[in-house]
């Protein structure tokens, strides 16, 4: 099964679901956004599958110190250059997995979706 998990690694909830997968024995490779950057296409897939209001971290500080002309009137192709300039508003984690995509970490969710 090849899992990809998205995300930065000082983040506490990416954190939180690291020891959760590596408690479980799910294998995972880990793209750091901060190193990596963000993907344009594999934005507009997620987006696609979850609605760019998922996808968009609305409740971070690179967010929320943004102008706010930059805030109103937001769409997805206007959220999607805003994530690909500060990846930082992706919402974390993002986990694609064989047949689905987790945005954030819940742990029940999490666990319906690899059946432990």
């Amino acid at each position: 099964m090849s899992i990809i998990f998205y995300g930065i690694p000082n983040c506490d909830t990416v954190k939180k679901a690291r020891v959760w997968l590596d408690g479980k024995g799910i294998a995972y490779s880990f793209h750091d956004y901060k190193k990596a950057g963000a993907d344009a296409a594999k934005l507009k897939t997620w987006c696609a599958a979850k609605g760019w209001e998922a996808i968009l971290n609305r409740a971070g500080t690179t967010f929320k110190k943004l102008p706010d002309e930059a805030k109103t009137n937001l769409d997805e192709g206007k959220a999607i250059a805003l994530m690909l300039e500060q990846p930082s508003m992706i919402k974390r984690p993002v986990l694609e997995y064989p047949g689905g995509l987790l945005v954030g970490f819940k742990a029940p969710e999490w666990g319906a979706a690899f059946g432990v």
